[in-house]
């Protein structure tokens, strides 16, 4: 079952990662193997969905390298490649409050896997998107459903001897999260694709 992270990357061998299956990285010259994280975000975004689905094969697909930006058709032809290398779960923890991109973005996920992305842009608007918001109040170890929305906690993995609040945090971590729930889910098999978001719905917390 592969995981595909769009983000900045993702450090293999990091101790909340480990190794990872493969990845790639989408840049203005084209496609390359330097899937490498400088950011630190990516890896944690991966971290995070590990920690839920350890059994999941990771493939990051690096948009990010020096900054946290990337322009829309860059986020495109990263979709494209998830799509071609048949990831089961995309984590596209951004999104465009641009209008005019809903009908590409509907073009790019065709024929796509599950899809998570935050809630109230672009895909998370989609029909078929996991739309996810952050709920501060919201345990890490479940998620909640409410008004249509999937909820999640905003903070990643802790890592020891810092205070949360010192710690990356936001809405790219409640879809980490709730990445981590869906492949989870998705391991455990028992339930075709048409019928998995309701699996979704009945399986979360209050």
């Amino acid at each position: 079952m592969k995981v595909a992270i769009i983000d900045s990357g993702v450090h293999p061998g990091h101790p909340h990662v480990g190794a990872i299956a493969g990845g790639v990285h989408v840049g203005a010259q084209g496609l390359d193997d330097d899937f490498v994280d400088r950011l630190g975000h990516g890896t944690a975004v991966a971290g995070a969905i590990r920690e839920r689905a350890p059994e999941a094969e990771i493939y990051a697909v690096k948009v990010f390298d020096r900054r946290l930006a990337a322009n829309i058709d860059t986020i495109l032809r990263a979709l494209a490649w998830c799509v071609e290398a048949r990831m089961d779960v995309i984590n596209l923890s951004l999104g465009s409050d641009n209008p005019a991109y809903r009908e590409r973005f509907e073009h790019a996920l065709a024929g796509a896997g599950l899809v998570v992305s935050p809630a109230g842009t672009l895909p998370g608007l989609l029909s078929g998107v996991i739309a996810v918001a952050s709920d501060t109040s919201c345990p890490r170890d479940v998620y909640r459903y409410r008004d249509e929305l999937f909820y999640a906690s905003p903070y990643p993995r802790p890592i020891p001897g810092v205070p949360v609040e010192k710690n990356l945090h936001g809405v790219s971590f409640a879809v980490a999260n709730m990445t981590g729930f869906v492949a989870r889910a998705l391991l455990r098999g028992g339930v075709p694709r048409e019928s998995f978001r309701e699996r979704l719905i009945a399986e979360a917390g209050c």
